[in-house]
């Protein structure tokens, strides 16, 4: 077929013959790495602990396999990602980002798998169940930790195909031992009331995108020695559990989001062994000693590559300290509530870099606790280069913020996820903070 010589005919000519090019290649593009990240995640049936542990750092070191090409990308990705998911689309004008993307569509609950595209910070790849079928839960009980009845929680979480898991009723959930989880899960607990309560809690050990939402998880026990299964073809022996609420242990892609979390016998939520890409949003945290815990020990330095976004969360009353308590890594929090701390809001060792923006931090009436900041058991002479700094914080009560280090850095663009918001807007943007009361028909 001859072109046209028209100038105006030859690009109506050509426009459709690129579109057609681009959308071959798009087509050839899609999935690559999701196909990857799938055909290597860690498998449970791998007996020795440290070939499971070079395992999830191999798949880590995928996930952010180079934090200056993360760096280089945010400003762009945010930008973009309104655009991209379509966030605001059902806007409700409150300022978070992720409620305005989910919470005002009326038919929330015939998509709810739009959840997955609504994500922030350096979890936002989550996407947890998205690509796989509705799984409910039916029953409460949770007898046999090796043989899970089907239609429980824990015989959900350990199936090897990605699910979006859901609850049929309200109902209270006494976990026997540890609920561990496998891979591409996401629990919701939209539009029912449920609680994980008075027994063992989640662990996140191992494995990749997972979306924890809208639970009640508090009053969480040690439990262990036991025999646990982790995934249908296996089961082995776990010694004691801590007593965390959420226990990320060597794991990336993971989002934890509308949770209300109190009272347990450790942390509500700890990061350790080399996880990241971890966002932890729209939480609230209540009646608890040592909230958040990011990083396993000063010596274990693989963590350095730990990247974590605590975003519009309410840390709240009877909170006492680690909100949250960081080591090695790159922690961006972003546009969260402090009304209560104890002893301090944020602290950590072992020269992590701490990136705190448009917070509001409300001291309490002790006059020795003001300090927001701890730099725990380290002389001034060590921590005086760490990478600290609060930029448009809200400090309120007599409330002020220790930085350190050299100011302007490329460590804070490393720790640096989305973009902040004025910390005037935080009352706002973080008043649904913990599990959401949605019922079918309305508004989230």
């Amino acid at each position: 077929m001859e072109a046209p010589k028209n100038p105006i005919a030859l690009w109506s000519f050509l426009l459709p013959m690129l579109l057609l090019v681009g959308v071959v290649v798009a087509l050839g593009n899609t999935s690559k790495p999701r196909n990857i990240e799938i055909n290597e995640l860690p498998s449970f049936n791998d007996s020795s602990m440290a070939a499971r542990i070079k395992k999830i750092e191999t798949l880590n070191e995928k996930a952010v396999q180079d934090p200056e090409e993360v760096v280089a990308m945010v400003e762009m990705s945010v930008k973009n990602s309104t655009n991209r998911r379509k966030l605001g689309y059902f806007s409700c004008g409150t300022g978070n980002p992720i409620d305005d993307c989910w919470r005002c569509d009326r038919n929330w609950q015939r998509n709810r798998k739009r959840l997955a595209d609504c994500g922030i910070g350096f979890g936002r790849n989550a996407i947890g169940g998205r690509d796989g079928r509705y799984y409910v839960v039916t029953d409460s009980s949770d007898n046999d930790p090796i043989n899970p009845r089907p239609g429980t929680l824990r015989h959900a979480v350990i199936q090897d195909a990605p699910l979006w898991i859901v609850f049929k009723r309200d109902m209270v959930i006494k976990l026997k031992q540890e609920l561990i989880m496998n891979s591409f899960k996401t629990i919701d607990a939209r539009g029912v009331n449920v609680h994980i309560a008075n027994g063992a809690c989640l662990t996140i050990q191992f494995v990749t995108n997972i979306i924890v939402h809208g639970l009640h998880i508090h009053d969480c026990r040690p439990t262990g020695n036991a025999l646990v299964r982790s995934s249908p073809e296996h089961y082995g022996w776990r010694t004691m559990a801590d007593g965390d609420a959420i226990s990320i242990f060597g794991s990336s892609h993971i989002w934890i989001d509308h949770n209300s979390l109190s009272n347990c016998a450790d942390g509500l939520v700890d990061a350790v062994m080399g996880s990241t890409a971890i966002t932890i949003s729209n939480n609230y945290f209540t009646h608890h000693n040592e909230v958040i815990l990011l990083g396993h020990s000063d010596s274990y330095y693989r963590d350095k590559l730990m990247q974590v976004t605590i975003a519009y969360n309410h840390f709240g009353e009877g909170l006492i300290q680690r909100m949250p308590r960081c080591r090695h890594g790159y922690f961006h929090v972003v546009n969260n509530d402090y009304t209560h701390w104890e002893m301090y809001a944020i602290g950590g060792s072992a020269g992590p870099t701490i990136n705190s923006q448009g917070n509001r931090f409300m001291a309490p009436a002790n006059p020795f606790a003001k300090e927001v900041t701890k730099r725990v058991e380290t002389d001034p002479r060590h921590w005086h280069g760490w990478n600290w700094r609060s930029e448009g914080d809200l400090l309120l009560n007599g409330a002020y913020f220790v930085p350190s280090g050299a100011g302007a850095s490329a460590s804070y663009a490393r720790a640096s996820s989305l973009g902040a918001k004025s910390s005037s807007m935080v009352a706002t943007i973080t008043s649904g903070a913990g599990a959401l009361n949605c019922r079918r028909g309305g508004q989230c």
